[in-house]
């Protein structure tokens, strides 16, 4: 698994996860040294678009993300995913695949990631999160069911 963080101003290093992620390796290994710079690099208007996923919601990150001062989109239970963050895992993997022949070793396969995602489009991302709005109205359209997205 990897984590990446997308704005419009900039986009995090890829992180490799090994084994499994609770909610101290998120706090320690993604949100302090990746996240948090990069939201305060973008400005006391950056809102960090996370999921409901166990890690992401622990006490400690809780309470972390409070005392650090980070905007935080809530999402309610069972929502849709509307996050342009999944679309460009969608890019990411259409990408790496377009690689011939596929990657001997992980380490092959890291580097083929991490270069995939430097090389998509500003405007490709730009054009992910601008179209959040319409997202939301979408859904909300579609009662919480299936969109265009």
């Amino acid at each position: 698994m990897v984590c990446g963080g997308i704005s419009t101003r900039l986009r995090t290093p890829l992180y490799h996860v090994v084994g499994n992620l609770t909610g101290v390796r998120y706090q320690n290994e993604i949100l302090q040294p990746l996240t948090v710079p990069a939201l305060q690099a973008i400005g006391p208007r950056a809102i960090l678009q996370d999921d409901n996923a166990p890690p992401h919601r622990s006490a400690a990150v809780n309470t972390f993300i409070q005392q650090a001062r980070v905007n935080r989109m809530l999402w309610p239970a069972n929502s849709p995913d509307l996050n342009p963050i999944e679309h460009m895992w969608d890019e990411l993997c259409r990408r790496v695949q377009q690689h011939h022949p596929p990657p001997a070793y992980l380490g092959q396969l890291l580097q083929w990631l991490q270069q995939e995602w430097n090389g998509v489009p500003r405007a490709f991302i730009c054009n992910l999160i601008h179209s959040m709005r319409q997202r939301c109205v979408e859904c909300l359209a579609h009662n919480g069911g299936h969109t265009r997205y």
